[in-house]
This record gives C-alpha cells, structure tokens and sequence, in this order.
C-alpha cells in the first residue's frame, strides 16, 4: 500500500473544470490526495497499474473516481465498463460528473454500475459547491465495504 492513499481520482480533460474542481476540494479541505487523469486511457493506466503507472498496486484505489464522461482516447463509458467489469475494482464508487445530460448516457452510466450520475453545473459557484459536496461524501462520509 501507498503512504498516503489516494482518496480521489479526478477523470477530465478540460483543464478549467479540473482547476475548479481541485481548487474547490482544497477551499473545502475535503482531502488530501487528488490525483488527476486527463483522458480515459490514463485513468485506465492509473487504475490497473499499467504504462507510466507499471508499480502501482490495483489495491491502492482511490476512495471515488470522478469521471467525465467525453474523455479523448478512451472515452468515460469504456472507463466505467472497464471498472465495474473487473472484480477487482468493481467496488470502486464512480461519479459521472458531466456536461452530458443526453438520456442514452445516463442509461447506459447506470447499467454499467455508475453510483451517481451529475451534470455538471455551469456556474462556478454551483460547480464548487457540487464537488466540495461529492467531496463530502465519498470520502468523509461513505462506508465502503472492506476489502
């Protein structure tokens, strides 16, 4: 195991909603360790400990995975198949947290195994305010069965 395990892993690639998202957790001091994928085939890395990722234990999951779903490389649908296809990983709690409110992608989240499905809200107060309290939750609040 780490030394500090990470508590969340932050799947986007639009570099203002991560710098939103990564200010508002800090603002809120929900957690310490955010780690960031860009696109869906390094979160996929990250999480399987492959590519850059090669000594990373597949134990060491974060606590929530915040996903975007319009990813580049691999987009968030494959991401969340992957995850929850996986016994290893299939207990990892995922958030979509979107700009897709089209039905067809909330179906489909949740026939995977998606947790929560949110759009993402325009407002950068709306937007801070919704992940310090995702933050809240998957990482204070939420009991995640032992391992």
């Amino acid at each position: 195991m780490t030394e500090k395990p990470i508590e969340i892993l932050l799947v986007e690639d639009n570099a203002s909603d991560v710098e939103l998202a990564l200010h508002a957790l800090r603002k809120h001091q929900v957690t310490n360790r955010v780690v960031v994928a860009r696109d869906g085939a390094e979160a996929l890395d990250f999480i399987f400990g492959k590519g850059t990722q090669k000594n990373r234990a597949v134990a060491d999951a974060p606590k929530v995975v915040l996903l975007d779903l319009k990813l580049p490389k691999v987009d968030g649908l494959e991401v969340l198949r992957r995850l929850k296809g996986d016994p290893r990983t299939r207990l990892i709690p995922v958030v979509v947290l979107t700009s897709s409110r089209e039905e067809p992608d909330i179906a489909e989240s949740y026939r995977l195994g998606v947790n929560s499905y949110i759009v993402k809200p325009v407002d950068f107060d709306q937007f801070s305010a919704a992940v310090e309290q995702l933050g809240l939750y998957w990482v204070l609040l939420n009991q995640p069965p032992t391992l």
